[in-house]
């Protein structure tokens, strides 16, 4: 096996277990949710969705600044613990920070949202602000020094902990104050678990000095800043230019459903960026070009679980949300295939950051936000929630084609053509399967799973894997099933 196909397997074998341990998200998240609009209904889910998704975009906003970053100087330090001191500080400092912001601009924002409730919602989650920095910063750090297993369980206690403590919570009458002191719990939880496996210190002096964090994460956290921006912008734009707090419920559950692309790129992207740093670095560019078009491949292919899942909307939204946000399949339908372009987003930035380009990806990807502001604004007095959903769709799909390009002037290095011509067909086939085929209740899961497993099979059928990577994905069964009965 040679240098390429052997980090091609240790990327798949890494994506593979840590996506199964992020994708713990989507059961818990799925059942959370469920939960939660039949609860508040509508308009109490909007509210709440409208908070929890302010107080994310700043939290995701503060880690971004420093995660990448982390994990390469804790990953190359001899003793990581300086790095670690540093890191834990700098996270402390900056979620504070965001948490006093958060308190400061509450009511402004309420005022702005004409929704006056959501005030006092957003400054109790702004509590959760320093304790997720503290608790990811602890993730990072578990990366860097290769503990990817503690890394998970502490991840999955996280979500585990949510779900219980909403579901005791909520039923005990304490309504979406409990739900968000559910999510300041979770957050507590998995600091508990990642200090089982290493604890930094925040007070001991650290010769690593914070100059040399940030120089490397300034333009990485501007990148990071513009795509949080984007990534929930229509929901905002949707409520303050005139969409009602149960449109914005409608919307916001379509959003949580189109999670399954984020969380693949989340597994995918830091496990590329290292792999490819490392090829880089060494000077093998044969290597480095072809694991940068096995990743663009690898999204081009996610096509086809767009497609299941934009066929099966409305018996999706049916049988998780009920009835009364049927009109949330919609636009499921259409924010997916966006979901699918701001993960090749982050694949190709992923690139760019590797070949030492950084400053690239804010550069290429900062027009997004001004452009979709233009769009939502000429778009969602007219068409709603639906123009809202094409905007976002349409404005990542652009993003995703220039990065694209930008991947290809640096190394040449494009998707495959025929993989592309084979997902489009693929994704046409398993929607109109998903579409025409009716199910109700629980048989919905037998027959997405059936069509999944069409998926591979069609993609074999049409000549896509070569025999060297058909060879490649038996070695790592036979590998997996070894590892587990020698356990």
């Amino acid at each position: 096996m040679n240098y390429s196909a052997a980090k091609s397997q240790h990327i798949l074998g890494g994506t593979i277990r840590i996506f199964l341990a992020e994708a713990l998200l989507l059961p818990t998240g799925i059942v959370t949710a469920g939960f939660l609009t039949r609860q508040f209904g509508p308009e109490g889910y909007g509210l709440f969705t409208l908070a929890a998704t302010l107080i994310a975009w700043v939290e995701w906003s503060v880690t971004s600044v420093f995660t990448r970053t982390t994990i390469k100087f804790v990953g190359e330090a001899d003793d990581w613990h300086p790095v670690a001191t540093t890191v834990l500080r700098l996270h402390l400092a900056v979620g504070c920070a965001a948490m006093l912001l958060v308190w400061l601009c509450a009511y402004p924002i309420a005022n702005l949202l004409d929704e006056r409730a959501i005030a006092m919602y957003l400054i109790l989650f702004a509590i959760d602000i320093p304790l997720f920095c503290l608790a990811y910063a602890h993730r990072s750090i578990l990366v860097g020094v290769g503990g990817f297993n503690q890394r998970a369980n502490a991840t999955a206690g996280r979500w585990i902990a949510r779900l219980l403590l909403i579901l005791l919570l909520v039923e005990l009458g304490l309504s979406i104050p409990g739900a968000i002191l559910s999510t300041i719990g979770a957050s507590i939880v998995e600091l508990a678990i990642s200090r089982c496996y290493i604890r930094p210190s925040l007070l001991t002096r650290s010769s690593f000095p914070a100059r040399q964090l940030a120089n490397y994460a300034v333009p990485l956290f501007m990148f990071a800043l513009s795509m949080r921006l984007y990534d929930k912008l229509d929901l905002f734009a949707l409520k303050v230019l005139g969409g009602t707090a149960a449109e914005a419920g409608f919307y916001g559950a379509a959003q949580n459903l189109s999670l399954i692309p984020g969380i693949f790129s989340l597994s995918f992207s830091p496990l590329l960026l290292s792999s490819l740093s490392r090829t880089l670095h060494n000077g093998d560019i044969a290597s480095a070009k072809k694991m940068s078009q096995n990743a663009l491949r690898a999204i081009a292919a996610m096509l086809t679980v767009a497609g299941i899942i934009a066929g099966a909307a409305p018996e999706i939204v049916q049988l998780i949300f009920g009835n009364a946000f049927l009109p949330t399949a919609p636009l499921l339908a259409i924010l997916i295939f966006g979901a699918i372009a701001l993960a090749m987003i982050s694949t190709t930035t992923a690139i760019l950051t590797a070949a030492s380009k950084p400053n690239w990806t804010f550069v290429l990807t900062a027009p997004l936000v001004p452009l979709a502001v233009v769009g939502y604004t000429l778009v969602i007095p007219r068409w709603g929630a639906i123009g809202a959903a094409w905007v976002f769709t349409l404005c990542a799909t652009f993003g995703a084609a220039v990065t694209v390009g930008a991947v290809y002037h640096l190394l040449r290095v494009l998707p495959p053509a025929s993989t592309v011509a084979r997902s489009c067909l693929i994704c046409a086939s398993v929607y109109t399967i998903a579409a025409i085929v009716p199910t109700q209740g629980l048989l919905l899961l037998l027959k997405l799973f059936g069509i999944t497993l069409l998926i591979p099979l069609f993609f074999w059928l049409l000549g896509e894997f070569s025999q060297a990577e058909i060879y490649q994905i038996i070695l790592l069964i036979k590998s997996k099933l070894k590892h587990q009965k020698s356990h």
